[in-house]
């Protein structure tokens, strides 16, 4: 009986600790607001040279929100349109992808069905003017934002286009294209692999997403090749937290739950179900991912693993377990911050990263596996929180080339493609290519050596064993001898090296090229010819037996 009041007097006394805590972290607020505004009103009374409020205020804005999370972030009104473009889908524009190298602004990859695709702009055409005005030596974002605009209006763009005369010679071309509402579709392509696998690619999760998900699933069902379905969301970075409950109901059985959110407060929790029909919840089901599927794609990745509906194919998941919403903010104003973290169906949450812990020197890092957790799927298999999703059959790759790195990189194959494809315009079948002998051998002579950048690794190797030896005290006549003979010996044959990486080469070249006949659906299907993730969930949805082991089902 005793015990009562002492247990009273310690509430009592904790609400009183808690006030006086709310009260100190008021007092904080407000004391901290009165310096900051004290602070900027005197930069811009007595500071030497104006100061740009709008960057000024920006750059506090940034600064401050950098140290809690990379996803809470502030959107003013002249920024929205691209953040409108992700969450939606769509905007007005041309509908072109574009890039820069060198400092000029190309088109990349004008979208299929386009307004820029069907004036006829290529990959490969360098911007040089909008509208009369020369862009020639504006950034990539610039020039991005001259192009898009209200729909129904026009733009005049002029490009220089490699190859574009009759005797393929650069030659200039002005463009009156009309924009348009522009639609990113989520599902670039779905199809047919592997003789019997439906496959489906989801770069996105949107406002659209889901129906372009179910349609594609309901349409490959239908074909009655179609045993098993992989859904592709490799490089998928996410987006709407309610679009990828909707694409896990696709597969499970409607009201399912697929994950928990929980914010600030005990009381702030919120239960994700699935709510529509599903389409098939028994077909045999394969998810490839790598280290860029995050957020929404790893809440079908994570659910589909943990209610032990499918098999999870290629590279340990991003790890982002957490959730964002936006906020209106004064003169039309966005914010977008960090509201809860989500739990998957095992209860798990697979953030890599704890904000809130730093380091002395401000930095974070990804938390440890040693310190993550086990957790148990539906069937009782082992999975582990705090970093990402761990693949169950995990991907197998060449190691990574330096060589085609290059030629990636600096543009090789992307102008040799526009080259050819110039002077073969009629094109080939995007099912039926292959980079043959011939065209091998043309794309090593439009290589010009003389151009070619090769990483210096060797080099620089040799240069600072070089240097270590002498100030050591060994480089002697002997050492330097032998130092100048590897180096002799390390030289770069690049006739030799192209032929030696031949099939790597032609992995980058081949999808590059189908695009400039077929676009993005057909350089989708030359890719997944030669995809190694493909392969791996083939031969799992192809074997039932090992398919049903690794899933815990008998």
């Amino acid at each position: 009986m005793r015990k009562l009041p002492l247990l009273l007097l310690g509430a009592s006394a904790a609400a009183i600790v808690a006030g006086a805590a709310t009260r100190s972290s008021k007092n904080d607020i407000s004391r901290n607001l009165d310096i900051f505004t004290a602070v900027y009103k005197n930069l811009q009374t007595s500071y030497v040279d104006s100061i740009d409020a709008d960057k000024s205020i920006n750059t506090a804005i940034a600064a401050m929100l950098d140290e809690i999370d990379p996803y809470t972030e502030y959107i003013p009104e002249s920024e929205q349109e691209e953040f409108m473009t992700i969450s939606t889908g769509e905007y007005g524009g041309i509908g072109s992808y574009i890039g820069t190298r060198e400092g000029k602004t190309f088109v990349s990859e004008p979208h299929e069905g386009s307004p820029a695709q069907r004036a006829g702009l290529r990959p490969g055409d360098i911007f040089i003017k909008i509208d009369g005005d020369s862009v020639t030596t504006l950034t990539s974002d610039l020039i991005s934002k001259k192009l898009r605009g209200q729909a129904g209006t026009k733009v005049n763009v002029t490009v220089n286009r490699p190859y574009g005369s009759a005797a393929l010679s650069d030659t200039t071309l002005t463009f009156e294209i009309t924009r348009e509402k522009i639609d990113v579709a989520p599902v670039p392509y779905y199809g047919v692999v592997r003789g019997d696998i439906g496959y489906i690619q989801l770069t996105t999760f949107n406002e659209k997403s889901f129906q372009a998900v179910k349609d594609a699933l309901t349409e490959l069902k239908k074909d009655p090749r179609v045993k098993s379905i992989v859904l592709d969301l490799r490089n998928n970075g996410g987006g709407l937290l309610e679009s990828a409950v909707q694409i896990v109901g696709l597969f499970v059985p409607k009201g399912t739950e697929v994950l928990r959110t929980r914010g600030k407060g005990l009381l702030n929790e919120k239960i994700y179900k699935t709510t529509h029909k599903p389409v098939d919840t028994e077909i045999p089901l394969a998810v490839l991912v790598n280290g860029s599927s995050a957020s929404a794609a790893e809440i079908v990745t994570g659910a589909i693993q943990d209610l032990d509906r499918g098999v999870i194919v290629g590279e340990r998941t991003f790890g982002k377990g957490l959730v964002q919403s936006t906020r209106a903010l004064p003169y039309n104003g966005l914010m977008k911050v960090t509201i809860a973290k989500y739990y998957i169906p095992s209860g798990r949450l697979i953030q890599a990263i704890d904000y809130s812990h730093r380091n002395p020197d401000g930095s974070v890092a990804r938390i440890p596996d040693s310190l993550t957790t086990v957790w148990h799927t539906r069937a009782g298999r082992e999975v582990r929180d705090g970093g990402g999703i761990t693949p169950d059959i995990k991907g197998e790759y060449p190691e990574g080339n330096r060589l085609v790195y290059n030629i990636v990189r600096d543009g090789w194959s992307f102008d040799f493609a526009n080259r050819y494809a110039a002077y073969h315009p009629e094109g080939v079948p995007a099912e039926e290519f292959e980079v043959t002998d011939t065209i091998f051998s043309e794309f090593k002579k439009f290589i010009d050596p003389g151009k070619f950048k090769y990483d210096r690794a060797c080099e620089l190797v040799l240069d600072q064993l070089e240097k270590s030896a002498k100030t050591e005290g060994y480089l002697n006549d002997s050492v330097q001898a032998r130092i100048d003979a590897l180096r002799s010996l390390l030289q770069h044959d690049l006739e030799h090296d192209l032929n030696l990486n031949r099939d790597m080469i032609a992995s980058y070249l081949a999808p590059e090229m189908v695009m400039r006949w077929h676009g993005t659906r057909g350089s989708i299907i030359q890719t997944l010819k030669t995809d190694q993730d493909v392969d791996s969930a083939a031969n799992v949805l192809h074997d039932a037996a090992r398919y049903r082991g690794i899933l815990g089902k008998k």
